[in-house]
């Protein structure tokens, strides 16, 4: 069964002391040394992902890092390489490495990330590039939708591939849907139902908005109906997302 987290996200200090010590020390360290070594290069450093809105799990969960330069020339990427790499080998932080001066302009292209970036993040250094930017939910729908159908595409390659029956289609469901959190959020604040950012509550959303069973698809007791309730909530999602273009009548 999936985990049900606290729909309120975590304040910084009840987030980081959920992470090992071993963890919190190596981002402390890993903090120190970026702004040593890029001083006010260093426009911000910020937690974002599963640690920010506590549902960080050891031994499966990233500590997902957005580091945002003023300058990312070669020379300044070098100089931060081997603490990045220390940094990911040590403790799986993974550190996204953005310019600020790109980040207004990739609104477009990345609207569900910079939301849930905007929504829940933990600032180590710097000031919050996020706050206040502004996401048209044209750029949110365009975006909702192409994850649910590449979901649904690679739905069918992953049960295809498969080999160990109800075992491997219940594994399937599971990161299917640890996959969909994102989109399916995005689309239920489109429609206007705001949910908490944990998966439980967004698949419960969806499957409230949609009519189907979300204890069924959630326990996964029997991995056929779970992934048969797994296509039939991408389906009716993709179809609500499609009638949401512009110009076109929602459903």
């Amino acid at each position: 069964m999936v985990s049900s987290k606290s729909s309120v996200p975590p304040s910084a200090d009840r987030a980081l002391g959920a992470l090992p010590p071993q963890v919190r020390d190596r981002l402390e360290a890993f903090r120190h040394t970026l702004r040593e070594s890029l001083g006010d290069n260093l426009e911000a450093l910020l937690i974002y992902g599963s640690v920010a809105f506590g549902a960080w799990n050891e031994g499966t969960s990233d500590v997902d890092v957005m580091i945002v330069l003023r300058d990312d020339r070669r020379e300044v990427l070098d100089a931060i390489g081997h603490e990045v790499r220390l940094a990911r080998y040590a403790a799986r932080i993974e550190a996204m490495i953005l310019r600020r001066d790109e980040i207004a302009s990739a609104a477009d292209v990345f609207p569900l990330l910079y939301d849930d970036v905007r929504e829940c993040n933990i600032l180590l250094a710097g000031d919050d590039p996020f706050k206040g930017l502004v996401i048209r939910d044209a750029y949110r729908r365009l975006r909702v939708e192409q994850e649910l159908r590449e979901a649904r595409i690679r739905l069918r390659r992953m049960v295809a591939d498969s080999e160990r029956g109800a075992l491997g289609l219940r594994e399937v469901v599971r990161r299917k849907l640890k996959q969909l959190r994102s989109p399916l959020r995005a689309l239920l604040r489109l429609r206007g139902e705001v949910t908490a950012v944990d998966l439980d509550s967004v698949i419960r959303g969806a499957c409230a908005a949609y009519g189907l069973d979300a204890d069924a698809l959630l326990q996964s007791s029997s991995p056929t109906v779970s992934y048969d309730l797994l296509t039939s909530l991408i389906d009716a999602a993709i179809a609500d997302a499609d009638a949401r273009e512009e110009g076109a009548p929602a459903t």
